[in-house]
Parts: structure tokens; sequence; C-alpha cells
């Protein structure tokens, strides 16, 4: 009996022995803060040089792509690779670059400012709830993980991974444990206000950080963790002396939300937990340029740790077993059977893949595939792009996911302009614009423009595209305007010659693509012209008539008001048949290109009448800021003008992360001849300028201080904001 029990004593310590050899489980969370999250990529070196191994991930927002980089395979090195590559100033611009939008497009971006646009719909009132709407932020993270080679999906990957958002409905922490990858991404890292919400089934969610900035009790759920390995990289709150404007209180509420979250998770730590805390000091939450710095610093505070580190340390044939099994087998590119367009309500499906390069039985090319799908966003009719790769009946199935803005087809869209010029005094516009899009399957649009103030303007316009993919159009209009142009003796207005132009047109178009198009017409026009005072040579005028009429645009510049690349080609043509016939040809050409920190420019532009003379109400008009800059706006009226500018502009900074431009100094050269001068009191048909500015795109719209001079002592200032 004694010996009976002896052996059942040991039996049972064996086991126990058994139950003690079993290795701890370990859970990984990284917590959310911007930028500063690139730490968490210097932390993962240590664990890897330390072979410590994980058996699940959690992650808020910043720390959520990280694990979800990690548990996709991705070692820290190539982390690293991929932060470099990326063009952080470009990732938080959604639209695509200026030469790649179409003409429609490019004709409301030079007139109207980004972020005005707000929706009618039946619940009233729509604007994009966020500064950015996160497109290319969403291809990144589909970059990151390699999407392109087939759809990834949280409950496939080796490592359990949770991701943290949240439902700013009803402030609830959603969890994301199964689903798309990179749809978990993009949702944990919704900055409030600044990034767009993600909906996902009935949810709007955004930045995790809210409600659960460094989410243990989840790591302990996901996997019972017996230890929690914590990397806390918040930001600290504001000082109250830094807390002012209305922005600066926004970050602090939210700071304030996150450090409450973060201190009722930390609270639940034990003696056996591993804390790590990165000392980023003045490295901020959008300073993603700093990675390399914040990823140093992560891998100091985590050596700090190495002692604690080494506790949970495995044998090296252990680990390398572990890393096989988290890493993904190399794949080769899909070759593409099926390119499958998401149903739409409003847009064609061929007007969605005009875009699309990518060819049925060719391997999938990503980054042209990206460039098409931002080019698409582009046109401004939806809310996102995506895609995404699928087996479908043992085929590759490429799906261009399409949401379409579900405000409806109705805009507003507001600008204004501010033009203060010495010589020609203050002049203010408001701008507003009524859009209706899409009002059959061809893309029919109606677009109405009014602008009311110191030069006031008005526009109806009909766009009637012929097939689904748009390549011909049809196109009535109906424009009026009116200018007021000084009349000058010696460098002083002695009158003010008010001239109002109006007309009809009625063309058929031909798109180009991205480059720009052209069109055939007939326009009709109603002139009026008179003086303020009768001692002058301009004549009253009130004159109908019409002619044919013909244009090509063409433009690839990559922004319209601050190029740094690019060229385009403006070409007009009408033949007069009124009673004064004249027929007369415009070609205006510019070009940019950037060498390190300058930007080179130049214009040319020909204007002349091929039969008779240019009347007075279509001549020529020079002078105003890079336009003959010594002189006052529209001084110089004439026929048959050449002009030229060369101008070199040096790259003094650049704008803040999700604004795009760049602030520059420049100084431009300037010349005209003009065979016949209707208004400037001269005999010598060439004249010079020159001029010194300082500008830059802004929330605003583009921003010029200027000096303009000519070398016979004329000058002028200039200060102009706007869409101008």
């Amino acid at each position: 009996m004694k010996k009976l029990l002896a052996i059942s004593g040991l039996l049972l310590l064996g086991d126990a022995a058994m139950v003690m050899a079993e290795p701890e489980r370990i859970a990984l969370v990284l917590g959310g803060g911007g930028a500063r999250g690139a730490a968490h990529i210097g932390v993962l070196e240590v664990l890897e040089q330390e072979r410590v191994p994980v058996d699940c991930i959690v992650g808020t927002s910043m720390g959520g792509l990280v694990a979800g980089s990690y548990a996709a395979g991705l070692s820290p090195k190539m982390m690293r690779e991929k932060l470099s590559e990326a063009d952080w100033t470009d990732i938080f611009l959604d639209l695509a670059d200026y030469s790649q939008l179409s003409y429609r497009q490019k004709r409301v971006s030079r007139r109207y400012l980004a972020g005005t646009q707000i929706g009618l719909s039946e619940r009233g009132f729509q604007i994009q709830p966020g500064v950015v709407a996160g497109e290319k932020i969403k291809l990144f993270f589909n970059q990151l993980v390699d999407e392109d080679l087939g759809e990834r999906n949280i409950e496939q990957l080796s490592i359990p991974l949770a991701i943290v958002a949240t439902d700013i409905g009803t402030g609830e922490r959603v969890v994301f444990r199964e689903g798309s990858l990179t749809q978990a991404m993009r949702a944990s890292m919704s900055v409030p206000g600044l990034m767009s919400p993600v909906e996902y089934q009935g949810r709007k969610l955004v930045d995790g950080g809210l409600v659960d900035n460094v989410p243990v009790d989840v790591a302990r759920d996901l996997c019972k963790a017996d230890r929690v390995i914590v990397v806390n990289v918040g930001s600290p709150l504001r000082s109250p002396e830094n807390v002012g404007s209305l922005l600066s209180v926004t970050a602090q509420m939210i700071g304030i939300l996150t450090k409450q979250n973060v201190e009722r998770s930390l609270s639940t730590l034990t003696g056996v937990d591993i804390y790590i805390a990165p000392e980023l000091g003045d490295i901020r939450a959008s300073d993603f340029a700093r990675y390399e710095e914040a990823a140093a610093t992560g891998r100091a505070a985590a050596e700090r740790q190495r002692a604690a580190l080494r506790e949970l340390s495995v044998s090296a044939n252990a680990y390398a077993l572990w890393g096989q099994k988290r890493r993904n087998p190399v794949r080769d590119a899909p070759v593409i059977d099926e390119i499958a367009i998401a149903p739409t309500k409003r847009v064609h499906p061929d007007y969605v893949a005009r875009h699309i390069q990518q060819q049925e039985k060719h391997v999938l090319d990503r980054a042209l595939l990206e460039q098409d799908l931002i080019r698409t966003y582009g046109d401004g009719f939806y809310d996102s792009v995506d895609y995404r790769v699928v087996r479908r009946d043992e085929r590759n199935v490429l799906e261009i996911l399409v949401r379409e803005r579900d405000w409806g087809s109705d805009y507003l869209t507001f600008g204004f302009a501010i033009d203060n010029e010495y010589r020609q005094g203050s002049s203010f516009n408001a701008r507003g614009a009524y859009r209706n899009t899409w009002l059959n399957s061809y893309g029919g649009e109606f677009f109405a423009t009014v602008d009311v103030g110191g030069k006031p303007s008005m526009e109806l316009n009909f766009y009637q595209p012929l097939m689904p993919n748009q390549s011909f159009f049809v196109e009535p209009l109906y424009f009026r305007k009116r200018d007021a142009i000084g009349i000058y003796s010696d460098a002083h207005q002695v009158a003010e010659y008010t001239l109002d132009t109006s007309y009809y047109e009625l063309a058929l178009g031909k798109n180009f693509g991205v480059y720009g198009q052209s069109k055939l017409g007939w326009r009709e026009y109603h002139m009026r012209g008179s003086a303020d005072i009768s001692a002058i040579v301009l004549p009253d005028v009130y004159e109908r008539y019409g002619g044919i009429i013909y244009e090509l645009n063409l433009d690839r510049r990559n922004r319209l008001y601050f190029p740094s690349h690019g060229w385009r080609a403006d070409i007009s043509y009408f033949d007069s048949q009124g009673d004064e016939e004249y027929q007369k040809l415009s070609l205006d050409l510019g070009a940019a290109y950037k060498l390190d920190q300058f930007v080179f420019g130049a214009r040319a532009a020909h204007i002349t009448s091929l039969r008779g003379a240019l009347p007075v109400y279509d001549a020529v008009m020079l002078g105003g800021f890079l336009n003959m800059s010594g002189y006052a706006s529209n001084q110089i009226l004439g026929d048959d003008a050449f002009y030229a500018h060369v101008r070199a502009e040096r790259i003094m900074g650049r704008m803040p992360l999700g604004l795009n431009g760049d602030l520059r100094l420049g100084i431009g050269i300037e010349g005209a001849r003009l065979e016949q001068v209707y208004t400037l009191a001269t005999s010598d048909t060439w004249l010079d300028s020159a001029v010194v500015y300082l500008g830059g795109e802004t929330p605003l719209g583009p921003l010029y201080l200027g000096y303009g001079f000519t070398f016979s002592g004329d000058y002028n200032f200039y200060l102009q904001l706007g869409a101008l």
C-alpha cells in the first residue's frame, strides 16, 4: 500500500513538473500615438534580438498598424524600409496629382477652394467628416501587408491579432479579431476631425485611442496571457499656456480622454508584466518624417528592459520555428483573370473602368493600380476607392471597390479672391457654385457659378457626355462678366472703361483622359463698353455678333498655382462673322521644372488677329501680376502681342501635414511686344518688366505678395489671396 502511494505521489509530482514546464503565454500590447508609434519598431528589434516570441499581439492606432504588420509577417527591418520609402506629405493628401485630374475636375479646382464642398441630400447639408478622407493612407496599408498578393484577413494570420477602434456614434470599443486587416488598421487610425471615419457594419469607427489606447485587457483575453509586454507611446498633455486656440483645445480634450483610459489600463499590470515607455521628447504625433528617431528611442527604451525580457527568451531553435510560422511564404504577384467593378448607384461602371489600366491575363501591377485608383478618387464622386484580390472559381479576381458619397449628387462649393493692387486698388470677390451631377447614366451635369464683388460674373453650363466613358460630349453654356479697365496717362489712371461681355455657346467636345480636352462650336457675343469720361480714345461699344470657336486645353502640371514640374498648353481660335470681321488666335504655353530646392518656370503667349485688327472689346490685355507686373492690371490693350517670362523660385518651407503646397521666394523677368497699342502712350512696342514675390499655397488658396517694376521707372505692389 505504501508503495502504491509512493508511486502515485511520484506520478502527481511528474504531472506538476510537466505543468510547470509549459512556457508562459506572452501578449504584446502596442499603444497609439501617431508618428510616435514608430518607436514600436525599435522595441520589436530588441524582442527579436532577445528571442522573445509572443503568443498574441494587440494594437491601437499606430500601434495597430505596427501590430498588424508584424502579425502579417513583416520584420522590423522591413517596416523601416517601408517607412523610408513613404512620402508622408503625399500620403496625407487625398487628391491625385493635379496632372492626373480630369479636365472637368481641374476646372472646379481652378476657381473653388478644396474642402468647401457641401452636399445636398434629404438629410440636409452634408460635409466631409474629416480634413483627410484617408484614400492614400488605406492604399499604403495595402502595400504594407501585400494586399495586392491576396486578401489579408485577421483570422487567417498565424499570430492571434486584435486591433482596437471606437464607435463614434455610441462611444463603444470595437475590437477587430477578424475581417480585413487593412480596414481594421485604417479604422483604428482615424483621428476624429482629421481623418474621415470608417463605415463598418452600420457603425462609424474612429481612433481606438479615445476608449482604449493601451488595450491590456484585450490582450489578456485574446490568448489567455500569463505576462504582458506593454509599450506606451502616447503624447503628453500640453501645458496650460499652450492651450488657447480651438484646435489646441480639441487636441487637449482628446489627450485627456486618452490619458484617463491609459491610466485605467496600466493599473491592471502586475509585477510579472513588462512596461516600456520610450522617452520621445518633442516628437509629435504628426512627425512621421522623424520615424528613424522614434524607432531609435523605442529601441533604447527596450534595451533598458533587457534583463526582464531575457526571462522570456527561448532557445534559438524554438525561436526560429516560431519565426518561420509567423513569416508568410514568398508569393508572386498574381495573374489577374478578371476585373470586376463593384456595383454603383449612380456612377456608370464604364466611367470607373476608364481609369483602370490593368489588363486581364496579365500580372497585377500594384503601383499602376494605385495610381489609377487615386485618379478615380480624384473625380470627386466617392467616399473611398479601394481594391482587393480574391480567389473565385479557381480564378484571381481584381475587385475595384468604389463607395459613392452618401449625400447624393448635388453639391455647393465656394471660393473667394482678394486682389489688392497698388496701381488699381482693392478688389474682393465671393464665389459660389451649384453642381448637379449624374443626371443620367452617361454623367450629364449642370453647373451654375456666380461671382459677386469687384469682378462680377456668372456662368450656366450643361455638360452631356455622349457615351459612358465620356470621351465625347456636348456642352451648351451661357457666360457673363464685367471688367473695369483703367485708362492711364503717365502712370496715372485718368479714366475707367467698363466692358460687359456675355455670350452663348454650343460646342462638341473631346476629352483626352488626364491630358485635357478640345471643343469646336459656335459662340454668340453681346458686348457693351463705355468710359466714365468722354475724352479718351476708346469708343463706346454695343455689338452683337457670332462666330466659330475652337479650343484645345492641355495641362500636365503637378499643381495648379505652384507647380514644381509639368507643362500646359492652351490654344483658342475665334472666327468672327460679325460686321467687324476678324480672326483671333491665342497660344499660351507654360512649364515648370524642379532642381533640388529651386523651381524654374517659363510662360510664353502670342495673341493676334489672322484677319483684320482685334477690336477693343476683344483685344489683348496685359498688365498685372506675372502678366507684365510693373503695369496695372489690363493697363495695356492692343493687337498682335507676344508675352514671355522666366522665373526662378526658392522653396523656403512646406505646409503642415495634411495640407498641400510650399512657401517660395521668387523672381521673374518679363517682356512683351505689341504691333499696335490702344491704351498706352508709348512709341516703343517693346515693353519690359520684372517681379519679386513671396508666395505659397494655404488652406484659403494661393497667397502672393509681390513687387513689380519696369526698367523705365513704373512699379506696382500686389497682395493676392484666394482662388484667383
